[in-house]
């Protein structure tokens, strides 16, 4: 009778395949969706491994994880939102990486024939008449608060904070313009990149606003093993050609 138990337990597990592992969970900022979702495809077709990517606005992806949603690999698009989650004991500090760069642009629809100079008092509410500027949220979502930074440095947005019309993340701001919702609107180069719908206008300066970085690192509570495989395939060739092809600047990583 042992005999014959010992068979069946040894057929089971024969016959039983060995459990999968878990995709990745990564949050990520909305202006990586184009790249990451190329960088994911390729990590799959290489690795045979998955990642499921969450895209949102910075502040509101570290307020979900500060809130337990479970998550194996946060990559903000800026520093303090990622400062925010490791002053909370919510980041594991040894794996952060300083990812990407990247610069902000105002954009029009394609087929807008607005020309601007971006300069120290440049007419910018003259150009939008009585249409909105798209940002991402200026109090909270890095892109709106460099956006606002920016428009602060060049002396014009007391002219402009009424008409601007604000989105939930840069892509919902991307998606005012491509529709011809709004004339004008402050996004990501690489955004514009992304976006056929726009087309740029004019590139701020790079001393009007912080330096935009794209940090990236696992979450205290990630169990997946494979998270840090994810983490540094992002820093790879192959996800270098990618990110530079959307017109990221890749940054050494430390």
């Amino acid at each position: 009778m042992r005999r014959f138990l010992a068979t069946i337990a040894i057929s089971l597990c024969v016959a039983l395949p060995a459990r999968a592992q878990e995709p990745v969970t990564v949050f990520a900022a909305a202006s990586l969706k184009t790249a990451l979702d190329a960088i994911n495809e390729s990590w799959s077709q290489e690795e045979g491994r998955q990642a499921t990517v969450s895209y949102a606005g910075s502040s509101a992806l570290a307020r979900q994880i500060e809130e337990g949603a479970p998550a194996d690999l946060f990559i903000s698009a800026d520093l303090d939102w990622m400062a925010y989650l490791t002053d909370r004991d919510l980041i594991d500090t040894a794996s952060e990486r300083r990812l990407l760069g990247n610069r902000i642009v105002l954009v029009a629809p394609a087929d807008s024939s607005v020309e601007l100079s971006i300069e120290p008092g440049f007419d910018l509410s003259g150009a939008l008449g009585d249409g909105r500027l798209a940002m991402a949220n200026i109090d909270a979502v890095p892109a709106g608060r460099y956006g606002k930074a920016a428009l602060e440095a060049l002396g014009v947005w007391d002219a402009v904070a009424d008409k601007v019309a604000q989105a939930e993340n840069v892509r919902a701001a991307l998606q005012f313009v491509a529709l011809g919702e709004a004339p004008l609107g402050i996004v990501y180069q690489t955004d514009a990149t992304a976006e056929p719908g726009v087309r740029v206008v004019g590139t701020f300066p790079e001393d009007s606003h912080g330096p935009i970085i794209y940090p990236a690192a696992l979450t205290a509570d990630s169990a997946n093993p494979d998270a840090a495989a994810f983490l540094d395939y992002l820093q790879g060739d192959a996800a270098r050609a990618i990110f530079e092809e959307q017109g990221f600047t890749v940054l050494a990583g430390d």
